[in-house]
């Protein structure tokens, strides 16, 4: 799944995909995410202590636009979307780090004119969306200010930062889809439209229906816990 999606990746870098830049919007703190501690714990039983609920709060600032935008209903979709995605591609946040060792030393575009300063085999996949290759921790530390090109493993070292990578994607890029997983939320686009900014290339228009599934029936379960609807057009 995670080689898959990173391809999705590649495109959405190397065609142009969405400004790298901290979005400019009410400032988000702790005291007001829509997801209280107690509420992402119920989420998620059996999380690996590093996915912390404070490594979480903390990485909000970076984009405060995320789960802050729009109606009370909106901001919770929003966070259930994106935690029901990070669920799916973590195994319940349980995996820090890609499990597939092989698959580490593809990581590295050497066509990049900054090359693999942390060695070929230091960008596979890390943190709840499994940032991987060296592009995209070029761009993801230039965005955050972290230097993530020469290292790499503050992702799977540093929770927050961990959180950062994945909001980065989550408020940035477009992948495989027309528009940003955020942007899909909070214009009314739907769940089913982060899934395909996130892995559509390999999952959407019926190519793999149970993992599609998989990832609604997290959202499904996490909105129930927030007390909201889901609302429509769940799948992609």
């Amino acid at each position: 799944m995670l080689r898959h999606r990173i391809a999705a990746l590649v495109t959405s870098l190397v065609l142009g995909g969405s400004a790298l830049v901290l979005q400019s919007a009410p400032t988000a703190s702790a005291a007001d995410f829509v997801v209280s501690e107690a509420q992402f714990n119920q989420m998620f039983p059996s999380r690996n202590p590093f996915y912390s609920y404070s490594g979480l709060t903390a990485a909000l600032a970076a984009y405060p636009g995320f789960a802050n935008t729009g109606s009370d209903t909106v901001r919770k979709q929003e966070a259930a979307a994106f935690l029901a995605n990070v669920s799916h591609e973590t195994g319940g946040l349980v995996y820090v780090v890609e499990q597939d060792t092989a698959n580490y030393p593809h990581y590295c575009d050497w066509s990049q004119s900054y090359g693999c300063p942390a060695g070929q085999a230091a960008y596979y996949g890390r943190g709840p969306l499994q940032l991987s290759w060296n592009f995209n921790y070029k761009a993801a530390g230039d965005a955050l200010g972290i230097d993530l090109l020469d290292n790499p493993w503050q992702a799977e070292n540093d929770a927050s930062v961990a959180w950062k990578t994945g909001l980065w994607y989550w408020n940035t890029q477009s992948g495989p889809g027309s528009m940003t997983p955020h942007n899909a939320m909070v214009d009314g686009a739907g769940f089913g439209q982060t899934v395909r900014s996130i892995n559509g290339s390999l999952e959407c228009d019926g190519k793999n229906p149970a993992q599609v599934q998989s990832r609604v029936d997290a959202y499904q379960r996490f909105t129930q816990i927030l007390g909201v609807s889901p609302g429509a057009d769940l799948y992609c």
